[in-house]
């Protein structure tokens, strides 16, 4: 019966997207994006690797998944890339999105369920874009401790990883200046379609945009004041009350503290619990609805040994498994009734 569950719900997401084959509705699809220019530490292109060498593929096949992995994207980097504005590497981050955007678009219109294994956050563009491709209703729900809403002219940066969404809402269509490798992007995506979960390192030109806009966001002092189960209520409410739809989810790993997910290239102290993030995402998944998501800004380089690096690692796995329907009750095996002892296991009890 839980089996038959998911794969309606699976059913019910596809549809929502106009029109994938149910046939395919009980698969997953994993894509790497080994992409670190949106952002200036090295070592996040290695990402996708690591959350495999953790055990991926077989966690997700052990939950009765057809496991699709497409391998990693490569880009490919232009020998002169300089920076436009505040803006580093504009033609390099805009190339490598255009790409991803045609690959996530492709696997959602073959009726898969998706997750894109990052890289860094700045990948987020090129990911919802080729979503919204397929599901033009899409709604993106963001969890990370970063808002990534500065402009290129609001960010203390330039570093692009810190700037996706302000590239997809239409709210911001004319604040965005002609940025080299981006003329391909449309911004696609409305502010009331947005959701942000575990925010507590907001830029103030992002504060100024979240505010103006009415974009709803819940910070690290929200959680602890209303509890995790009415955040998350609130937020699901929020992009799923006027109608069901495809959920994007964007899961950067810095959303956890530190203690948790040290391989991270933008730590912040304060973050979620192993148990408030699983929380999240088990909701998610309970949904029904999830279409794609994005686990992102894993940077194995950064952990300071190489057990911080695992478990860095491993939490995005357990965070990608429960947003397809790992529980924590354990396994859910299918069984017609409880098995009857046999007599010749009685007869060894008896000796």
């Amino acid at each position: 019966m839980a089996l038959r569950g998911q794969v309606g719900r699976l059913i019910r997401t596809r549809a929502l997207c106009g029109g994938g084959q149910s046939s395919r509705a009980h698969s997953v699809a994993v894509l790497g994006a080994p992409f670190s220019r949106g952002q200036k530490r090295r070592g996040v292109e290695h990402g996708p690797k690591v959350i495999r060498d953790a055990g991926l593929i077989e966690r997700l096949s052990g939950l009765d998944y057809a496991v699709h992995d497409f391998g990693d994207l490569a880009f490919h980097h232009p020998q002169t890339d300089e920076p436009y504005m505040n803006v580093k590497f504009p033609r390099t981050v805009g190339a490598a999105n255009k790409k991803l955007s045609g690959a996530v678009s492709r696997a959602v219109g073959s009726g898969h369920t998706l997750v894109v294994l990052g890289g860094d956050h700045s990948l987020a563009v090129g990911s919802v874009a080729g979503h919204a491709q397929q599901c033009s209703d899409l709604c993106l729900i963001w969890i990370d401790a970063h808002a990534d809403i500065n402009t290129p002219v609001t960010s203390p940066s330039g570093n692009l990883h810190g700037q996706p969404v302000a590239f997809m809402l239409k709210e911001l269509r004319d604040k965005i200046p002609d940025i080299p490798g981006f003329s391909w992007v449309k911004p696609f995506l409305s502010c009331r379609d947005l959701v942000y979960i575990g925010l507590r390192d907001v830029d103030p030109g992002e504060y100024h945009i979240m505010k103006n806009l009415g974009i709803q966001y819940f910070t690290m002092r929200d959680i602890d004041r209303l509890g995790i189960q009415r955040v998350t209520e609130v937020a699901l409410d929020h992009v799923l009350a006027r109608k069901q739809r495809p959920i994007h989810l964007s899961f950067d790993i810095d959303a956890f503290d530190p203690s948790l997910a040290p391989a991270t290239g933008t730590r912040v102290n304060g973050g979620l619990t192993y148990r408030e993030g699983i929380y999240i995402t088990e909701e998610i998944h309970n949904t029904g609805l999830l279409s794609v998501m994005d686990l992102v800004e894993v940077n194995p380089v950064l952990g300071p040994n190489r057990e911080a690096v695992e478990a860095t690692a491993s939490l995005a796995v357990d965070v990608i498994a429960s947003s397809l329907g790992q529980t924590r009750e354990g396994a859910h095996v299918v069984m017609d009734e409880i098995p009857s002892v046999k007599e010749d296991d009685t007869e060894q009890l008896c000796l």
